[in-house]
């Protein structure tokens, strides 16, 4: 069992999640069901599948969760996108969460090949 706030690629996704959490606050209450709640899930499953991987038993199962985040941060990629073209993010907002999002995927990218080859 690995400790999950070692990790720099968590730290990163939490520190996302949170600062997602505060933008989305902003965006039409009509909204609250719709694309803050798709966002905002999108962004804590990176994290809270890193943690999850971190607590299983084995580098397959861990491997397997990272792949999981992986999928949720694409998804937050396009929503993030969607929230923009709908003008609830400004350029600004959306460039430094676009951003955060990317350098979490390679960090997971590299995290699963390293798993991958130390097996």
């Amino acid at each position: 069992m690995k400790n999950f706030r070692e990790l720099k690629v968590w730290e990163k996704a939490h520190l996302l999640t949170i600062d997602v959490y505060r933008i989305t606050a902003t965006f039409p209450k009509e909204e609250i069901y719709g694309l803050t709640s798709q966002i905002r899930r999108a962004s804590s499953s990176i994290s809270a599948n890193i943690a999850e991987g971190c607590g299983r038993g084995s580098d397959d199962d861990f491997r397997r969760f990272l792949q999981i985040a992986m999928g949720s941060a694409s998804e937050l990629e396009y929503h993030l996108l969607l929230a923009h073209d709908l003008e609830y993010l400004t350029h600004a907002d959306y460039d430094r969460l676009s951003n955060a999002v990317i350098e979490i995927k390679r960090m997971l990218a590299s995290l699963i090949v390293k798993i991958k080859a130390d097996h």
